[in-house]
């Protein structure tokens, strides 16, 4: 292809971003190329008072062309596009437009087989051996990451490790903490761990697998809510959600908050959040009306001495 120039996009969207709505003194757009997948636009027009345009969604379109025109010719390689237009104050004069092409190394998202997901992977396994023998040979995991190496976890871990101590049996979440596959923000995940203790005395093997399915699934509700631990963390204790009748007579989870963190992780320490599951008849003669029915779940677990 011919190679195509940042001048030669700005003298293709000069007419174009010349046909402002009334008023428009000047414009920006910002345009981010296919990161994992995605691409974004954001900008307009603006009034002399730094006040943005309602109108003008021509331009979208405008710039998204000449930047397919840029990303095919590639003269230099580059990630962000910004476009820049100012109305002239002459009659008849077309406006100044400018169009710069920038490589932002802080937009490149992580890639499948980033050595990051390793590195958190192996901060929570060293994390659990300080309170058991973390079993090898038990590994919930689900399958279906995307190209991206992305599960429903947004990272490419998805599964459940088994701890034991003499007395104790202790299922947690493997992968709610790592950094997300395909983009670049600096953060763990969603920002924590999920945890289940047992009687190791008395547990099946058969109730071990259904209890760490159960995990995975969990993990996917608190993956796609919103500030999940943040509202553990607010509330110490939060009734979250319903079981199915295979688990009576429990009917009900509580999330709460732990005192340990997972430290070590690439970008600082997550809390561990403790998965309890109750009876109704545990909360049924408590007031559920306040936020997350927190005053209930607090109580469930004062009546079964679990700290919050």
């Amino acid at each position: 292809m011919t190679a195509y120039s940042n001048s030669d996009a700005a003298r293709d969207l000069r007419s174009a971003l010349d046909k402002a709505p009334a008023g428009a003194v000047n414009g920006e757009w910002f345009f981010i190329t296919e990161q994992a997948g995605v691409s974004s636009q954001t900008g307009g027009y603006m009034y002399a008072d730094g006040s943005h345009v309602a109108e003008g969604n021509h331009a979208f379109q405008k710039v998204r062309e000449v930047v397919e025109k840029l990303e095919a010719s590639q003269i230099q390689p580059f990630n962000k596009v910004i476009v820049h237009w100012t109305k002239s104050k002459i009659p008849l004069i077309q406006g100044r437009v400018t169009v710069d092409t920038l490589f932002d190394e802080t937009i490149v998202p992580r890639g499948p087989q980033d050595p990051i997901y390793e590195a958190a992977s192996v901060a929570r396994r060293a994390f659990w051996e300080k309170y058991g023998s973390v079993s090898d040979g038990f590994k919930t995991e689900q399958d279906g990451a995307n190209i991206h190496n992305q599960t429903e976890w947004f990272g490419p871990h998805r599964r459940v490790l088994n701890m034991k101590s003499n007395t104790q049996l202790t299922l947690a979440t493997d992968g709610l903490s790592t950094p997300w596959a395909g983009i670049a923000d600096p953060e763990n995940g969603v920002g924590c761990e999920l945890f289940m203790e047992f009687d190791a005395s008395s547990i099946t093997s058969h109730q071990i697998d259904d209890w760490a399915h159960f995990l995975i699934n969990l993990g996917d509700l608190v993956a796609d809510g919103y500030q999940i631990a943040t509202d553990v963390e607010k509330y110490g204790a939060i009734l979250f959600c319903t079981l199915t009748d295979e688990y009576n007579p429990m009917t009900r989870i509580i999330l709460s908050r732990d005192c340990r963190k997972i430290d070590n992780l690439p970008f600082g320490s997550v809390p561990l959040i403790r998965v309890t599951p109750i009876a109704e008849s545990e909360i049924e003669h408590l007031d559920q009306s306040d936020e997350w029915a927190s005053n209930a779940a607090r109580h469930a677990l004062a009546k079964r001495q679990i700290e919050t």
